[in-house]
């Protein structure tokens, strides 16, 4: 049996990251069956997630913050049997929340939805980062290794353009809210209230204020270690091959524009070149900017 160690390379990295759900927990979650009032966020990963979970529980529980991690209480629906969540009990406050990154045609259908959207580049670089010191070691993979090995190399259901292709038709459904984490950022309040209608509920005052306060970059700084995943990491290091103690954030500085100064031109051309194969020649859309603007 190997000691738990980080990968050292591109190849053994996508090892550990191939064991990270399990079967038996993948078939859970394509199981459930969602109450018509279920709220599921489903962003591709490192497009706002953790930041949604918090404003929809914030909602919910009047800014509650009793809860170890935030997957506690908006309960992963890939991860949840592998944590030991039973995805059909009741939750603290209504209605019921959950995470997940499935896209559109890998959803269970029945509930409301939440899907964030961001520029693929910075998710990327998001990503690279979330990574680097859990999965492999610091400075054993080079971003750009990453963005042609891994982020551009992945194919249906699990790629970027996937998961949007999928969502983006849906974006006029009454029970999906579309959102870009770019307009989130430009207006937290409005996002706010966008996602406080598709949940029914009534925002006061009060309830705005603390909402907008717990969302934002700076509060969940603070409480840095409620929104890390360390419970994740404990249920599945050991299934990944990985040694315990890892520091990762999910809560970072969330640049727009990350890319430009960290990217190389050729995984940059690489990444739009993608984007017109895979989205402007099926949609219209000739960048992530246009996107942005036809969807606000």
């Amino acid at each position: 049996m190997k000691a738990p160690r980080r990968a050292t390379s591109l190849e053994e990295m996508q090892e550990c990251l191939s064991q990270f759900r399990s079967p038996e927990g993948m078939q859970r979650a394509r199981g459930f069956r969602p109450r018509p009032t279920d709220v599921v966020i489903s962003p591709f990963a490192k497009c706002g997630t953790t930041w949604v979970q918090q404003i929809v529980h914030g909602l919910r529980t009047r800014g509650s913050m009793e809860f170890d991690e935030i997957t506690q209480v908006v309960p992963w629906l890939e991860l949840a049997y592998d944590m030991g969540i039973d995805l059909a009990a009741d939750q603290k406050g209504q209605p019921r929340a959950f995470k997940s990154h499935l896209p559109w045609d890998g959803i269970p259908k029945g509930g409301r939805y939440i899907c964030v959207v961001r520029d693929p580049r910075d998710a990327l670089v998001s990503m690279f980062r979330f990574f680097e010191g859990w999965f492999f070691e610091p400075g054993a993979v080079t971003i750009d290794a990453f963005a042609t090995g891994e982020y551009m190399a992945r194919s249906a259901p699990r790629s970027y353009w996937h998961h949007l292709a999928s969502w983006w038709p849906q974006r006029a459904r009454p029970d999906v809210l579309l959102l870009c984490f770019e307009d989130m950022k430009a207006d937290l309040q409005r996002t706010v209230h966008r996602i406080a209608r598709l949940m029914e509920i009534q925002v006061d005052r009060e309830l705005e204020d603390i909402v907008m306060a717990q969302s934002t970059i700076e509060f969940m700084r603070r409480h840095e270690r409620q929104f890390d995943d360390h419970l994740v990491r404990e249920a599945r290091d050991g299934a990944c091959g990985l040694p315990g103690g890892a520091r990762t954030t999910k809560v970072r500085a969330g640049r727009i524009g990350d890319h430009a100064r960290e990217l190389s031109a050729d995984s940059i051309h690489g990444l739009n070149y993608i984007w017109h194969r895979d989205i402007e020649t099926r949609f219209g859309l000739a960048s992530y900017a246009q996107l942005r603007r036809q969807l606000s």
